[in-house]
């Protein structure tokens, strides 16, 4: 289990590093995970997203794919946005939808429109595990922004070892303290036997070295 006052601990050092390097931009604060016991040949892979308390990256890039209502709305919460026709002007060219999906952390998209999506662009954005997530009709947009920013996902591939966004320095200890720990245990429950899985735990900020948590 992971202790509180380590946790504590941990995040005071971390914070305290990145003070003394005065970096020119907020650092995000980063969960590593390393398991074991697990092969992802055999076992199953996981996947599972938790909404954290407080928003982990708040410059997060969101991209809206909508019908002219959504478009709209999300011009007017500062989201770039690309209607049917844009998303034609692509062509399924790979190396165009390549970038896009590079551009943005998240993409969003109307009912209307996320049917076209593997029709209009190929299965690139799929590829780049940035499928949008899709936006009811009466949904309000500004809180599914607000949702997606605070939602980490957790999602084991071919290696036994991966990362997510649990803050970042600008944010007080007790929030990252929620956070992390918000993160851990979700990420516990996904594990066939929780913490027997677990085999090490670091917390770094973008550019600080990891500090061992558990």
């Amino acid at each position: 289990k992971l202790s509180s006052e380590v946790l504590r601990e941990t995040i005071a050092t971390i914070l305290e590093a990145s003070k003394e390097k005065g970096r020119k931009f907020t650092e995000t604060i980063e969960l590593q995970i390393g398991l074991k016991n697990y092969d992802p040949q055999k076992d199953k892979r996981f996947s599972g997203t938790v909404q954290l308390p407080n928003v982990p990256r708040p410059k997060l890039k969101v991209c809206m794919l909508g019908d002219a209502k959504h478009c709209e709305e999300a011009h007017k919460l500062g989201l770039e946005t690309m209607d049917v026709e844009a998303l034609k002007k692509l062509n399924k060219n790979k190396k165009l939808v390549k970038k896009l999906a590079k551009k943005h952390n998240q993409f969003l998209a109307s009912e209307t429109v996320i049917k076209q999506i593997p029709r209009l662009l190929g299965p690139g954005l799929n590829k780049a595990n940035k499928f949008p997530a899709l936006v009811a009709a009466g949904e309000d947009l500004a809180q599914k922004v607000e949702d997606i920013k605070c939602s980490v996902k957790f999602q084991l591939k071919k290696v036994l070892c991966m990362g997510v966004a649990v803050g970042n320095v600008a944010m007080t200890e007790r929030e990252i303290f929620v956070n992390t720990q918000m993160a851990v245990n979700f990420l516990v429950s996904l594990l066939k036997k929780n913490w027997q899985n677990v085999k090490v735990l670091y917390l770094k900020t973008t550019m600080g070295t990891p500090v061992r948590l558990y």
